[in-house]
């Protein structure tokens, strides 16, 4: 049998602002992604996720990005790769502690939103995040999009390189996303959704937003937690795969 790892972004709530249903996306998911704090979630709603996800047997994930809370981290900074590194090395530990007070521990590093797309191309923020993940635990996966210099690099350090593909996102002909700026970029029908995964699972495939269709290959697939219909998403996801005779489970 077939087996994807399904990931979803997670504890991206803020004081008394509520962001997403965690607890009901990890009846579908096998790994989230954990804000750490500098574009999304607190002290108390990280270990509250670290605590739910590792009660639902979900593998925890760093999600690290720019220290950018106004801008949820979707926008790109121009800061030094030392800077950057020691914000990636800030989040790791942070939510290494949080993770191990509720029992659990990280077990990979995903890039969030400006971040994530910068080190697509941009090959110094992309050595920064790979030198941080390093320094913090060689064992660390990292994730991101096939192609992309942070893969590339992670590879050449010697660190595993796990490649992602996104179930709510439009993808342009190149293999990159197409920008949330643009009609179209988010996908919102838990249908449509569940088709694009079952044709990345099963085909190795995307349909681009130019109805072209582009093979890829990826270990998971992210289903965003912060969507108005991102449980009914995954649900429809998960179903799908079942029905197709995939098992969702970690890659780690």
């Amino acid at each position: 049998m077939t087996t994807i790892d399904l990931n979803s972004d997670v504890g991206e709530s803020f004081g008394r602002w509520t962001l997403g249903d965690d607890a009901a996306m990890f009846a579908s998911v096998s790994s989230a992604n954990v804000a750490c704090g500098f574009h999304a979630g607190d002290p108390s709603v990280i270990r509250r996720t670290c605590r739910d996800a590792a009660a639902a047997g979900v593998v925890i994930g760093a999600h690290v990005g720019y220290r950018d809370l106004a801008g949820f981290g979707r926008r790109f900074l121009d800061i030094s790769p030392t800077e950057l590194a020691d914000d990636v090395v800030y989040q790791i530990g942070a939510l290494q502690a949080l993770a191990s007070v509720e029992g659990a521990r990280v077990q990979y590093v995903k890039p969030h939103g400006g971040l994530y797309n910068a080190i697509v191309t941009h090959t110094a923020q992309a050595q920064a995040v790979v030198d941080a993940v390093k320094s913090v635990d060689p064992g660390l996966p990292i994730m991101g999009l096939p192609g992309s210099e942070v893969l590339r690099l992670a590879e050449k350090a010697g660190l595993r390189a796990v490649t992602e593909a996104f179930a709510d996102r439009a993808y342009n002909p190149d293999g990159t996303l197409v920008s949330r700026t643009l009609k179209g970029a988010v996908l919102e029908d838990p249908a449509q959704v569940a088709e694009h995964v079952l044709r990345m699972v099963t085909d190795s495939a995307v349909r681009t937003i130019d109805g072209s269709v582009l093979k890829i290959r990826a270990e998971s697939i992210c289903v965003h937690g912060d969507s108005p219909g991102a449980v009914a998403m995954a649900t429809a996801v998960k179903s799908a795969l079942s029905d197709a005779g995939v098992s969702i489970g970690s890659f780690v």
